[in-house]
């Protein structure tokens, strides 16, 4: 089972993009094959789904090794102190695992603030996310006098990258002293 799940996961994982977005719009979408969804292009929830259709089989291929990463001596030495299943996950587990699955989580949140294709791909018309706007800005009949708002759009997103990312680098650091 687990080399079903880990060769679903990576293939799910890579599945986005541009053929994410038409896959979507063909099976679910308002026309779709299989389902007619109204919902779909109403913005949380439409884009949200297409999101976790690669995030979530992208966060089982990076929080793995964390899990791989746990004793079986943890486990054991909690249940002859006569710790139960959950004294083991509140007291050892958990705090082992914490750093490793906040920082996937931030390694996530990046991947999908840098989702360009999927977007735009799925809805052109509406500026949704920061990359839509500043390509908005950039290329619209009127992108000259927006130049300095996507200036301004693609340095917070920088910035904003650079503190997930030190954020990331900190927890992976936390979460390896343990996991050796």
């Amino acid at each position: 089972m687990r080399r079903v799940s880990t060769a679903g996961s990576g293939v799910l994982a890579q599945f986005g993009g541009v053929t994410l977005a038409f896959a979507f719009n063909a099976t679910i979408g308002p026309s779709g094959f299989i389902l007619h969804a109204p919902w779909y292009y109403d913005f949380p929830q439409g884009i949200a789904i297409i999101y976790i259709y690669f995030q979530i089989p992208l966060m089982v291929l990076v929080f793995l090794p964390a899990v791989d990463g746990m004793k079986v001596q943890w486990r054991e030495a909690t249940e002859n102190l006569g710790g139960s299943t959950w004294q083991f996950w509140r007291y050892v587990g958990g705090p082992l695992l914490t750093p490793a699955f906040l920082g996937c989580a931030l390694l996530l949140f990046a991947n999908a603030l840098s989702a360009y294709a999927t977007i735009i791909a799925w809805e052109n018309q509406i500026a949704y996310v920061v990359p839509q706007q500043i390509s908005l800005s950039i290329s619209s009949e009127v992108g000259l006098a927006n130049a300095n708002t996507a200036q301004v759009l693609a340095l917070g997103m920088v910035v904003l990258v650079a503190i997930v990312m030190t954020g990331y680098a900190l927890l992976q650091r936390r979460a390896g002293r343990w996991l050796q």
